[in-house]
């Protein structure tokens, strides 16, 4: 099975996934509902980012796109170079057979209930070719990574609500996928499970170089990622960045610093036309109740302000 350097089939520096202007529309008693509205987006080979934003920003679409479970109505998403919306059937089933991995929240769709944990992770693999026994062994090899071998023969209805999360992570990395995606992995299992699943993610992104993308509510989850991106009307707004803070002992022995916590920086994200997405409460605490505001350039920063009315004539 292919270890971390083996993943990196590339050492171009091209983000691995990149939408360009991505639209999708869907239609809802008849009406058009934009879920995307010219999301742009570039994601690092490696990078494990948390995808957040309120219920129907556009955050799962986001998701299922990459996934290649739908199309765009616009724009362009590139993963590894080519363009989805060019592929035919035929690659794209390639595609979401072998590039990308999925784990949803709820174990239903994860999980086929009359199959043993085993024969669950086996399931992908049934139109890969190999012999039977190393197809087991690699499932059995998957399990042991996750935490899960031991219970191996048990069905799901056996296993607790994180025992069952752990063997989703091993069916989606059955057939080698270089993109892991989950949406709301953690959404139905207690904080200490989350805790632990989360750091299954952790793990398995720094040991074998996978691509983790993961849509989440939990922002205690969110901010240990390096990267978290928040969705709001269906385009990216703002995104948060961690940094390395360092304490520095008067000890010479500890003059280059030892590293005390990591904090994330938040940012607004300009798109390609200059535009930005100001939040809520970004709008709230800065007194502004109006669509028109007064932007200038003071002591080399942009400074937005309310609007404070017509100016009176005479």
């Amino acid at each position: 099975m292919r270890e971390k350097d083996e993943k990196e089939k590339s050492t171009s520096a091209d983000p691995i996934i990149s939408c360009d202007g991505l639209v999708k529309i869907y239609m809802s008693d008849g009406l058009k509902v934009m879920a995307l509205q010219g999301l742009e987006l570039d994601v690092k080979r490696g990078e494990m980012m948390a995808i957040i934003g309120k219920s129907g920003s556009g955050k799962s679409t986001l998701l299922n796109m990459i996934g290649g479970l739908e199309t765009p109505s616009a724009g362009r998403l590139l993963v590894e170079g080519q363009d989805l919306s060019q592929l035919k059937e035929k690659d794209m089933v390639r595609y979401r057979r072998d590039t990308v991995g999925f784990v949803w929240q709820k174990s239903a769709r994860n999980l086929f209930p009359y199959m043993t944990a085993a024969e669950n992770v086996e399931a992908p693999m049934y139109f890969v070719k190999g012999r039977e026994r190393e197809k087991r062994k690699r499932a059995l090899e998957l399990l042991e990574k996750v935490g899960m071998l031991s219970h191996a023969d048990k069905f799901p209805d056996q296993l607790s609500g994180g025992e069952q999360q752990r063997v989703a992570i091993a069916v989606a990395l059955a057939n080698n996928p270089t993109i892991l995606l989950a949406d709301e992995p953690t959404g139905a299992v207690d904080s200490k499970t989350s805790d632990h699943i989360f750091q299954l993610f952790r793990d398995l992104n720094e040991e074998l170089g996978l691509t983790i993308l993961i849509v989440t509510h939990d922002l205690s989850l969110a901010n240990k990622v390096n990267r978290v991106v928040m969705i709001s009307d269906g385009k990216i707004s703002t995104e948060k960045i961690r940094r390395e803070m360092y304490r520095h002992s008067l000890d010479s022995r500890f003059s280059d610093g030892e590293q005390e916590e990591n904090s994330q920086e938040e940012y607004s994200v300009l798109d390609k036309a200059h535009r930005v997405q100001l939040s809520g409460e970004i709008l709230k605490k800065a007194g502004i109740d109006s669509n028109k505001v007064k932007v200038e350039v003071v002591d080399g920063k942009v400074v937005i302000s309310p609007f404070s009315g017509e100016k009176k004539r005479g």
